[in-house]
């Protein structure tokens, strides 16, 4: 076995990670981000250390339909969008002041 399949094949797996990143960064919902992210993170991690040419290509197609299924569910949760969860602002500067909710001038 030569280096180019290898190297070849690790660019593959690199890029397919990134695109999974990327397209899990695109849901609307901050459960579905985060489990998204997380789990794409998990299973990279759990398999870094195949070396079955034959695997690894199931894997590669396996990761492959999942980005295809994130980008069908990020396009329909954009159409569904919801408020902010109080996680996703903590961040920011609050726009209210006080238990009333008054706006800062």
């Amino acid at each position: 076995m030569s280096i180019a399949p290898v190297r070849t094949e690790g660019l593959q797996v690199l890029s397919l990670y990134r695109q999974l990143l990327r397209q899990a960064q695109q849901f609307p919902a901050y459960n579905f981000r985060e489990y998204a992210l997380r789990r794409t993170r998990d299973a990279f991690r759990e398999n870094k250390a195949e070396t079955d040419p034959r695997r690894v290509q199931e894997l590669v197609q396996k990761g492959i339909q999942n980005l295809q299924m994130m980008k069908r569910q990020t396009t329909l949760g954009n159409y569904y969008q919801t408020e902010r969860l109080v996680v996703e602002t903590t961040g920011r500067k609050s726009q209210h002041s006080g238990l009333l909710g008054e706006r800062k001038p």
